[in-house]
């Protein structure tokens, strides 16, 4: 056997039991399973050849990018609270994790019928969710304003993640990122979600002075640090992906939260996260969301992989 049919043969034994993680996770029972095969030819808000469904198919900077936007989320003292007091993170952090991760997955890969009805049934569930900060300012989950910083911080940590780790993105390539999630942000409420990297900077640099420190980031970081986000042995490396999210967070942020140095990567660590980040963006996984979407749409599970990277 040669060396190339070796690394191929390798490759494809980690693909396997990747794959067979990807459906335990996908499939499950505490979770409404969504069939990314069906409706057959039907699109979704977001064409193949878009940004967002090469971002989504990296399950590593994902997960980076989700604890980015977190952090950025329970910045702001209203959504802090509202997440904090009317959700189980505390209790099944790996249950809200993968909920979380679905509807991601199903706004971007699913069929267009699929992702509205989820939203649908995802804002029925915020309309009942107020409430007041410890500081006693009232909020509501249903809040353009709020809604609009959750899309947005969610846009942003997803996007830069994959910049940072997996494979760097242009200015333009951002800009067409932003502008794909308007039509779906819409739907979720988030009615002034950026359109354009332009837009993200204005809408960060107008909450900036927002945002406050708070020991519930800090308790959210141990969270995730412990919870079995990934299959052995990924989880060795989950403390180095948590740092990895820290350290996307803007500056001036990071200190208005106390987010100082020990939080961010050591140096080793982000040569590690890269390696990982650009392994788990050339692994295709049959059953996971972006390859079973491909076929749904009549293209090969490899399609997102083998496109041109400009």
């Amino acid at each position: 056997m040669s060396v190339t049919e070796l690394r191929s043969a390798i490759r494809r034994k980690l693909e396997n039991r990747l794959d067979r993680a990807a459906q335990a996770y996908l499939g499950d029972r505490a979770l409404a399973r969504a069939d990314f095969s069906l409706p057959a030819g039907e699109a979704s808000f977001s064409s193949p050849d878009s940004v967002s469904w090469r971002i989504f198919k990296n399950p590593v900077t994902l997960f980076i990018g989700g604890v980015t936007a977190v952090i950025l989320e329970l910045a702001e003292p209203r959504v802090r609270s509202g997440v904090w007091e009317h959700s189980n993170f505390r209790q099944d952090p790996v249950g809200r994790l993968k909920r979380t991760g679905l509807a991601a997955m199903v706004t971007v890969y699913g069929a267009r019928s699929e992702a509205e009805a989820m939203i649908a049934r995802i804002n029925a569930i915020h309309d009942r969710i107020s409430g007041v900060t410890p500081s006693g300012a009232p909020y509501h989950a249903s809040d353009p304003e709020l809604l609009t910083w959750v899309q947005a911080t969610a846009a942003f940590g997803f996007l830069e993640a994959y910049s940072a780790y997996a494979f760097p993105l242009s200015d333009d390539e951002r800009d067409r990122y932003y502008g794909e999630s308007v039509k779906s942000a819409a739907l979720y409420g988030a009615i002034k979600a950026p359109r354009s990297l332009a837009e993200q900077g204005a809408l960060f640099a107008a909450m900036t002075e927002k945002l406050e420190a708070s020991d519930i980031i800090f308790e959210f970081l141990s969270i995730m640090k412990k919870a079995e986000a990934f299959p052995q042995p990924a989880q060795i490396a989950q403390h180095s992906l948590v740092r990895a999210a820290v350290e996307l967070v803007p500056g001036r942020i990071r200190g208005i939260l106390g987010l100082d140095r020990r939080y961010g990567l050591r140096p080793f660590e982000g040569r590690v996260v890269r390696r990982m980040a650009r392994r788990a963006d050339r692994l295709v996984l049959k059953s996971g969301p972006a390859a079973t979407s491909c076929r749904r749409l009549g293209l090969p599970d490899h399609y997102l992989y083998c496109r041109p990277s400009r």
